[in-house]
């Protein structure tokens, strides 16, 4: 983001924004981490930091849209921007759906980190909206890069929370006896028969086996999103270079990214795979999605080098 005084008067605002949003998650790391041992209340608190460098980040997404008149992914800057606000949003919504005191520990260090690396590694030339090259005004921009940088959000939050499973309750075996799925909260029942009357009772799930469940549904919708973005990505291909595919390294990148996840959920499904050896596949996938996002665009490369760290 730069030296805010250095900057034009046109970019204060966002400069503010970009500032403000990585001030709160800052703010929110170290309550995320002692959240571990004090839950409810910092927890909290760490939640509502994160929600609202959410919301900075947003209003800085729209900020540079209305101000250049296009989706604002067309760098690596305003893509990382995109992915911090997935990446908290996606943290957001799984602590409305199941508040779990690792999820923020393990994935406030992923949208902070995204976002300092936006505002801090990356030179400032590319830190500047300017005009899309001619290849990318098409109305394919915000279906296919909004999907496809949606999909690294999730799969970048389960894989993480899939460490949490390696991390989590190492003393105990992880073996969900339920559903892959795992809806619910509980294990199946077990009857315990007394002297005088049976008692139904159940055993609460634990920390690892939670942050199983949600790295799995998490990656599930992450997967989806990224088969979307693929196809709508060939679409656009077909539309801008005559071709569907191309085997251009960002597309078979992209590929093998697919495939990990493919590989992950079809040993859940099929294969019976839960737990720690499950969470290690993911955990892997976190790597290739790294690769693929931020390893093959520094090269400067390939088809999808348009404003990128060594090609522009």
């Amino acid at each position: 983001m730069g030296v805010p005084g250095a900057l034009l008067p046109a970019t204060d605002l966002m400069a503010a924004l970009g500032w403000s949003a990585l001030v709160l998650f800052l703010l929110a790391l170290p309550m995320a981490f002692w959240g571990l041992m004090v839950r409810d209340r910092l927890q909290r608190v760490s939640t509502t930091l994160v929600a609202g460098a959410n919301l900075f980040l947003a209003a800085l997404l729209l900020h540079r849209w209305l101000d250049t008149g296009h989706f604002p992914v067309s760098n690596l800057y305003e893509s990382l921007c995109f992915l911090s606000w997935c990446a908290s949003f996606t943290q957001l919504l799984l602590m409305r759906l199941s508040p779990h005191n690792w999820v923020p520990a393990l994935t406030t260090p992923l949208a902070l980190g995204t976002l300092a690396f936006a505002s801090f590694a990356l030179p400032s030339s590319l830190q500047v909206s300017d005009a899309l090259v001619p290849a990318l005004r098409s109305g394919w921009l915000v279906m296919h890069v909004s999907v496809i940088m949606a999909s690294y959000g999730a799969l970048l939050v389960g894989s993480t929370l899939a460490v949490g499973v390696l991390l989590a309750n190492r003393d105990q075996a992880v073996a969900m006896r339920g559903s892959s799925i795992g809806g619910g909260g509980f294990r199946a029942p077990t009857m315990a028969v007394g002297e005088k009357l049976a008692n139904l009772t159940s055993e609460a799930f634990s920390q690892a086996e939670r942050l199983d469940n949600l790295s799995y549904r998490t990656i599930t919708v992450g997967f989806l999103l990224l088969s979307v973005g693929i196809i709508s990505g060939a679409v656009w291909a077909n539309e801008a270079w005559g071709s569907w595919w191309s085997w251009d390294p960002k597309e078979t990148w992209a590929l093998i990214c697919w495939l990990v996840y493919a590989a992950y959920l079809h040993t859940r499904l099929n294969r019976g795979w839960q737990g720690r050896r499950s969470a290690l596949l993911a955990s892997a996938g976190f790597v290739v999605v790294v690769i693929c996002y931020i390893g093959v665009n520094l090269l400067g490369v390939g088809l999808h080098s348009y404003g990128w760290f060594l090609g522009s």
